[in-house]
Parts: structure tokens; C-alpha cells; sequence
């Protein structure tokens, strides 16, 4: 369904003054579509090389598109002849009295009584015939394209025959051309009269600051051009319980995937809406929250704003702008998202921005809601919810807490060349130092660890067994898992006095964990290999690995004004395995 901006339907009295207007008067009927979209194309069309284009809605589903109005039979009959004789109008274009004419279409916005009178063009050379090339057979060029227009004081006596719709409906083109940025009230007080002088600036009209009837036509044909080319019409799901206005020139249903009802991109416009619905609380409010922001439809830069009984969601990045609003309605949360490939032209910020208003101002709820589940079929993956992507980190890996206020310690390759680091998914960190392969993190926010590490300064004894906790598949499991090996060697294969090597295969998730010994004290940090010059240089065996010890560790955090804490304790396996999960955090990278 296409919105336009012409006068609402006619009641019974208007018809009828709108036929006896019609009967006195004659028009050339020069086409008929079957379309308001293909009969407003056609208008525009025609009205770029001929004046006095009138589209009319006619009985049915056909619509009209006119030359007029004449004063009298003959004029009509004179300009027919002429311009057949052109080549600008069909061949079987005829004359009529109106009668079966319905409310206009075209000009947008337009109503009988701003119609100024037709006037008889004339022959463009002498000794034309009707045997001319027909219109869309002709040059461009050899088109006139000069449109009649309107003295000042006509077009004020145009404009004062304008509705109240009419008029709001013209501030909204001019605010759409951007060169109004008042209220849309109908009044035509000093800003609207210089926006109209802006406008007609823009355009290379003579200033007036009066729009004439063809000025008017104009700005409201850009306008009501970029309406249909979105194609907003009221959408009532009843399924999910959410009506809202979408651009369904751009997206077309697609199916239902709890809790979303997914709109997918039509003809290659980019385009994506979803309905959200779900039966649920504050607590789903908030769960459904922190779940958008995981996804790849929802890029990290944006605002976001929340509270107890709604939320919104702005993300941006290179490829998308989405767009989602929620809230709490009668015990279900009810929204929508719109994804939209990030505008690079004003005229797609403009579109854009319309869709988003339109579909801000009409969203409103039904009874219905959507289930748990429905369908069959529907992929099933950790990195799917309701068969859209998660958005997982561009890096993960691990790192372990080194004060009661949060600060971690993790592997400086892991956090190189991030733009948002997270600790644990859900807490913001920066990189406070960098030295040597390690790397310290500083939360936003202070956190309250759990655990925080008790180094030990004596090691064990060669062929002792050592274990690291670390987030070995990089956060897929939802904990840190315990990787047990043996002390190799108290120092590098170069003989580096700040390394350990330990015979322990490892996964690249587990480097910036802590090295424990078999009391659960820290006695080093787990190396990323790739910062060790040996295996970069040589390709090593799996079971070699290597960690910074304990010294150096406390050499950097002690330049850094973290004071380290001694381990004065024994304890079990079982608690080798709770101390891990506690002290040890899962290091993001995001880009």
C-alpha cells in the first residue's frame, strides 16, 4: 500500500460539487493505468515536458492521467490537435467532460481550486502533421521543458485555496528538501516564507518567498517520490501482537524465529526489520537487552538507554545502522529492530531517518504474542539466536586478577590493537601498561573479584607437576578450564632467566592464564608463543611450552602500582580447580 499526501477520500456532497466543477469544464484524457504507482509515474512523466498534468482517480481500480482544465471545447480540442501533432501526447487521445473523475492524485497535494487554467500550446514548427514521431520516439532534447508558471499574485491567490492538509503537507517537503526546520502547523509564518525562498534559491527560481502551484508540485513530488519508493504501510501482526508502519518497498515477511518475526531484505535493498515478541518480566526486559547487544546486527558504537520498562538500541558501523526499541507491555516485552546499510549519501540519511520516524510514531501492541517455539527446522548453533549471528570477539583468551579493584593481567598480544576490550563479556577494560609480552587491564567500572592472585617466588622442583587455568576454546565454554603439565626447565631454551618452559601442549585461548603450583599459588603467567623469539624462529614440538615467572611478573605490576600478594597457604586439587575458576577471566578483543 503506497501513503499519499493528496486530500482524503470525498464524501457524498463533495463528489458532487467535484462533477458539476468537472462538467463545466474539458479535459484530454491522454492515459489510463490500472496502478497508483504506475499512473503516478506516468504523471511525472508526462509532466516533465507538458504543463497542466492532472492525475484523477477513477471508478475501479483505474486511474487517469489528464490534460486541463480548458475553458471550453474548443481549446481543448485546439491544444489536442497540437499536441498530437507534436508528438507529445498519444494518438488516441480524446476529450471528456470529467464526469467519471474521482478526487486528483497529481499534482501531489493538489485540489481543483489550485489548478490553474490549461492554455493552448502552441505548434512547434510550421506544417506539422499528426504523422510527427510519437513522443518516446523524440530526443530529449527537442522536448520543451519550460513549464508555465504563475505571477506572484497568482500564486498567492493559488496558495490561499490551499487546506490546512495542504499546507502542513508542504512544510513537511520543504523540512524533507532541508530547508525548513520549523513545526509542521499550516501556518506560513517567516520561517516557512524563507524556507520557500531557500527553496526556490536552491532550485533557480526567482525569489519570491510564494511557491507557485508548479513550485508547490514540485517540492511535494520529491518528497512523495522518496514515500513510495519506501513503500510505508501499516503492518498488524497478529501473530507477534505489534503493529508498526514498514517500508515494504524494501523488506517482505520472511518467517517466524522466536522471539522475532524477521523481515528480510526485498530487491536487493539491504533493508532488515524485526518484530520483537516474547512473553516475559523486567528480568526478560533486561535478559533480551544484553542479548541484542551480542549480535552482528547490532553494531557496539551507539547510544543505548534503559530502564525498568524499556529499552533502546543504537549501533553503527561501516556496513549497518540498526535501530531497536522495547518495552514491557501486559506481561510480554514487545519491540522492533530496523537494519539499514549505513547511509553514505544524505539522500539515503533522509530515507532512512523516514522509515525510522514513521515506524517510531506507529508502533503500538495487539493481544497476540509469539511462542516459546515455532515452526520446525530452525538451525540450531551457539553462534544462531533465532537463526541470526552472534557477534563473538575478533580475539579471546585469558587473564588473571591481580587486585581487589579489578586490574587484570593477560598477555600483551591479546589486547594489541583493539578498539573495545572486555573482561568476562560484561565489563569495559583499558590497557593501563604493556611491557615485555605482558599486558595490565584496568576495568571502567571497579569490580569486586572473587579471587585475587597469591604469588609464590620459590618454585617447584624440575618434573613437578604445574597446572594453568585458562579460557582454552576462548570463551565457548562458559569457565576456564585446568591444563596440567610438568616443570621442564627453570629458564628459556636461550637461557632466558624471566622464562619457564613447561611440557604441557596448550591452545593459544589459554596464554595471559595463570601458571599454578600444586598449592594454587601463582608462579608465572602461560606466554603466548608467538611472543617467544624461539618459537617464532623454529617450529617446535606441541608439548613445549613457556611462562613468564613469577619475578618478572612482579617487577611490572610493582612499576605499575599494583602491589602483589604472597601465597601462605596449602590446598587440595579440589581447590586448585575452584581457585582457577575464581581468579581467572575471560580477556576480549573487539574490532
Amino acid at each position: 500500500m503506497k501513503r499519499s499526501l493528496a486530500v482524503a477520500p470525498l464524501g457524498l456532497a463533495a463528489t458532487l460539487l467535484l462533477s458539476t466543477a468537472l462538467h463545466a469544464e474539458q479535459w484530454i484524457q491522454i492515459e489510463a493505468q490500472p496502478s497508483l504507482t504506475e499512473a503516478t509515474e506516468a504523471a511525472r512523466g508526462y509532466a516533465g515536458r507538458l504543463p497542466n498534468v492532472v492525475g484523477f482517480e477513477l471508478p475501479g481500480r483505474w486511474n487517469a492521467i489528464a490534460l486541463g482544465p480548458y475553458a471550453t471545447e474548443a481549446e481543448a480540442e485546439a491544444a489536442r490537435l497540437t499536441l498530437r501533432a507534436q508528438g507529445l501526447i498519444p494518438g488516441d487521445s480524446y476529450l471528456t467532460d470529467g464526469g467519471q473523475y474521482r478526487q486528483p492524485f497529481w499534482p501531489v497535494g493538489a485540489t481543483l481550486s489550485t489548478l490553474p487554467p490549461a492554455t493552448t500550446p502552441e505548434v512547434s514548427a510550421p506544417g506539422a502533421t499528426e504523422t510527427a514521431m510519437p513522443a518516446e520516439e523524440m530526443p530529449t532534447e527537442a522536448l520543451p521543458m519550460a513549464l508555465p508558471d504563475e505571477t506572484p499574485a497568482q500564486a498567492r491567490a493559488s496558495e490561499r485555496a490551499l487546506s490546512r492538509e495542504d499546507r502542513e503537507a508542504l512544510q513537511t517537503a520543504l523540512k524533507f528538501a532541508g530547508v525548513y526546520n520549523s513545526g509542521i502547523d499550516g501556518a506560513f509564518g517567516p520561517g516557512t516564507r524563507r524556507a520557500m525562498s531557500d527553496w526556490q534559491a536552491m532550485k533557480g527560481y526567482d525569489i519570491t518567498g510564494v511557491l507557485t502551484t508548479q513550485q508547490r508540485a514540485e517540492a511535494l513530488g520529491a518528497y512523495q517520490a522518496v514515500i513510495d519508493s519506501l513503500g510505508m504501510a501499516p503492518v498488524a501482526d497478529e501473530v507477534a501482537g505489534v503493529t508498526i508502519s514498514l517500508p515494504l518497498g524494501l523488506v517482505e515477511f520472511d518467517a517466524y524465529a522466536p522471539p522475532f518475526a524477521k523481515y528480510k531484505s526485498k530487491d536487493g535493498s539491504g533493508v532488515q526489520v524485526m518484530l520483537i515478541s516474547q512473553t516475559g518480566d523486567e528480568a526478560t526486559l533486561g535478559g533480551l537487552y544484553e542479548i541484542m547487544q551480542t549480535l552482528e546486527i547490532v553494531p557496539m558504537d551507539g547510544p543505548r538507554t534503559r530502564d525498568n520498562r524499556s529499552f533502546s538500541l543504537t549501533g553503527t558501523n561501516a556496513e549497518i545502522t540498526s535501530h531497536t526499541e522495547a518495552r514491557l507491555v501486559n506481561g510480554a516485552v514487545k519491540g522492533w529492530t530496523l537494519i539499514w546499510p549505513t547511509p553514505k549519501t544524505t539522500d539515503d540519511q533522509t530515507r532512512h531517518q523516514m522509515a525510522l520516524d514513521a515506524m517510531k510514531s506507529s508502533f503500538a501492541t495487539l493481544d497476540g504474542v509469539l511462542p516459546d517455539a515455532y515452526g520446525e527446522g530452525a538451525a540450531q548453533d551457539i553462534d544462531l539466536l533465532a537463526g541470526l549471528d552472534i557477534r563473538r570477539p575478533e580475539k579471546a583468551g585469558s587473564g588473571f586478577y591481580v587486585d581487589d579493584k579489578g586490574a587484570v593481567l593477560t598477555s600483551a598480544e591479546l589486547v594489541a590493537s583493539c578498539a573495545k576490550i572486555t573482561i568476562d563479556d560484561g565489563y569495559e577494560a583499558t590497557v593501563t601498561a604493556t611491557e615485555d609480552g605482558m599486558a595490565l587491564l584496568t576495568p571502567v567500572e571497579t569490580l569486586a573479584p572473587l579471587s585475587v592472585a597469591k604469588f609464590d617466588s620459590q618454585l617447584p622442583r624440575l618434573q613437578s607437576e604445574v597446572s594453568v587455568s585458562g579460557y582454552a576454546y576462548a570463551g565457548r565454554l562458559d569457565a576456564p578450564t585446568l591444563n596440567y603439565g610438568l616443570m621442564a626447565e627453570h629458564k628459556g631454551l636461550s637461557g632466558e632467566e624471566d622464562l619457564l618452559r613447561l611440557a604441557m601442549t596448550t591452545l593459544p585461548g589459554e596464554a595471559g592464564g595463570p601458571l599454578l603450583n600444586s598449592s594454587g599459588a601463582v608462579i608465572g603467567m602461560l606466554a603466548a608463543k608467538d611472543a617467544i623469539p624461539e618459537a617464532q624462529a623454529r617450529s617446535l614440538p606441541e608439548d613445549v611450552a613457556f611462562a613468564y615467572d613469577m619475578e618478572k611478573i612482579a617487577g611490572f605490576l610493582s612499576g605499575h602500582g599494583v602491589t602483589v600478594s604472597a601465597s601462605d597457604s596449602a590446598t587440595s586439587d579440589t581447590d586448585l580447580v575452584r581457585i582457577g575458576r575464581d581468579l581467572t577471566v575471560l580477556v576480549s578483543c573487539w574490532n
